[in-house]
């Protein structure tokens, strides 16, 4: 078994930072649509917004389940204008991850439509093969 970090563990943390971020963006995005008076029904748009959160609460609970069973813990996180930044253990070592916040805006938006349940195919397509 291997002590050094993997990059398994650097998914853990990535995803552990991110599914929050997620999770906030569908609070605002939820009480939006509930306080619009220029939608005639909210109610099923706001329906779907807590089912998503419920998917990114249960997805959030595993990953926290995982790195604790993998000895990853975050014990500082940092954001300002540019990055977010951790500071992480991960079986006795210590590692830093961090994120432009222009990533994050890309990786929460395909994040969103992954538990709105849409297709992120042509999202990920053009994200991996940009045009020229």
């Amino acid at each position: 078994m291997t002590t050094q970090i993997t990059a398994e563990d650097h998914a853990l943390v990535r995803t552990y930072l991110l599914l929050p971020m997620v999770l906030t963006a569908f609070e605002r995005d939820k009480r939006i649509l509930s306080e619009s008076a220029g939608l005639r029904t909210p109610g099923p748009y706001v329906e779907t917004v807590d089912c998503a959160m419920d998917r990114v609460t249960m997805e959030l609970k595993d990953v926290r389940a995982t790195m604790r069973k993998h000895g990853v813990k975050v014990y500082e996180e940092t954001r300002d204008s540019v990055q977010i930044v951790a500071l992480y253990q991960c079986r006795g070592y210590h590692g830093r991850f961090m994120m432009l916040n222009s990533y994050v805006a890309a990786e929460a938006g395909l994040l969103m439509r992954k538990y709105l349940g849409l297709d992120t195919r042509r999202v990920e397509e053009a994200r991996y093969n940009p045009r020229p």
